[in-house]
């Protein structure tokens, strides 16, 4: 708060004087700004961030105006006659303020070209002792002088040295309790600044390194697929399975297209899911003929729902592989889809001989459910379902559920001609 020079008019006689005159107050007034003119559109130079700073500041600084002409005001009223009108109060203890904030710009450079750090902290805190000792003769000034522009007596009759060398000695330390409390405020504004940012560059680094991380996760998918599809069709080639082995290498060929086609996309429609899905048990059905029943149970409204790219074909194929292939008779494999309140569900079952014998968990996935369980811990934190376990009936059931979130619509790439 603005020192208040109570103490000092209270030494000298009561009395208000303007042009000579004791008893009455006048303050002069600038003139009204001249009316803007019919027509014109108002002016947006005051607006945009570095105005917004400005008003800031300035609204900052009109709560010790305020406070401190309001406090100035109501004191002198019980001290002194003639009554203090209040515009004189704001005039006398309200604009010296105002040069602090004039002043403020100043102190902010300063304290942002020498912070108050570890290295150089002896000349900084230097340059801003200079800066402060400097400053303070203004703000003092500026008040002697509006003392003497509402006609305070004592200031009228008093040589202005000796006000000003009166009123520094009182309120040296008030001077330098400002200064350093505007240069304490930029620091923390600059700290917080720095830590937003600090923040903000963190989590663009942590979802570029979970994005690099599913990437790879989903790329490990790729060779051990491949692998297991070209040994597929070397055994159909050595059994001279003309046929059969073209029919894979047909459909291989429109796998790795679709595949292709979707290699950047972590998240895709249900349905484009099931798709990619039916090209690789084209494959499987070439691969086991007979032996390989499949069915879907999909429910309409859940194919146009988000789920993860490829988090399908690894279950799949694991049914296959540990539920079909090891039995010399036929065997199914069902995927089921369907909305339970905001989760999508997804099961994938089989009749083949169930879960081995040892069966221990996350323990005992291999590769491709690994890395089924690892990209959704990495897509949904702490808010997805994986679930391996023995059917009743026998086989085992594999259940995924996501949250429950319907895909953007994609846009179709432009034709070319």
């Amino acid at each position: 708060m603005e020192p208040s020079h109570a103490d000092l008019a209270a030494a000298e006689p009561p009395g208000w004087t303007v042009n000579g005159g004791a008893g009455a107050t006048h303050v002069a007034l600038p003139p009204p700004a001249a009316a803007p003119a019919r027509g014109r559109a108002p002016s947006r130079a005051l607006a945009g961030p570095r105005w917004a700073a400005v008003w800031l500041v300035a609204g900052l600084w009109m709560i010790p105006v305020l406070v401190s002409s309001a406090q100035t005001y109501l004191f002198v009223q019980q001290k002194q006659e003639p009554r203090l009108p209040l515009l004189a109060a704001f005039v006398w203890q309200g604009l010296p303020w105002l040069f602090w904030a004039l002043m403020t710009p100043a102190i902010v450079w300063l304290g942002r070209r020498f912070p108050m750090e570890r290295r150089g902290l002896v000349r900084n805190v230097a340059v801003h002792l200079v800066a402060n000792l400097a400053m303070a003769p203004g703000h003092v000034a500026v008040s002697a002088l509006m003392g003497r522009l509402i006609g305070h007596e004592h200031y009228v009759k008093t040589s202005f040295p000796d006000v000003f060398v009166k009123l520094i000695s009182i309120y040296l330390d008030i001077e330098l309790l400002i200064y350093w409390g505007i240069l304490a405020m930029v620091h923390a504004a600059d700290y917080h600044r720095k830590y937003r940012e600090r923040a903000v560059a963190a989590a663009q680094l942590e979802t570029k390194l979970a994005q690099a991380e599913l990437q790879a996760l989903k790329m490990q998918l790729h060779p051990h697929f491949l692998f297991n599809t070209l040994h597929a069709i070397a055994v159909l080639v050595r059994k001279q399975e003309t046929q059969a082995s073209v029919r894979m290498i047909t459909g291989l060929s429109e796998l790795l297209r679709m595949a292709l086609e979707s290699a950047g996309k972590q998240i895709v429609p249900l349905k484009q899911e099931l798709d990619f899905l039916d090209r690789y048990l084209e494959i499987e059905k070439t691969r086991f003929q007979d032996r390989l029943t499949v069915r879907k149970e999909v429910a309409p409204e859940a194919l146009d729902a988000e789920i993860p790219n490829l988090i399908l074909q690894p279950i799949v194929e694991n049914a296959i592989r540990h539920g079909i292939a090891p039995r010399a008779s036929s065997g199914s494999v069902t995927i089921a889809a369907r909305r339970e309140d905001h989760r999508l569900v997804v099961e994938v079952t089989d009749d083949g001989r169930g879960l081995r014998k040892g069966w221990a968990g996350e323990a005992s996935e291999g590769t491709g459910l690994g890395n089924v369980r690892a990209r959704l811990r990495q897509l949904y934190p702490g808010d997805h379902r994986l679930a391996v376990a023995r059917r009743p009936e026998g086989g085992v059931l594999v259940t995924v559920a996501v949250p429950f979130q319907l895909a953007r619509p994609q846009k179709e790439p432009r034709a070319h001609g």
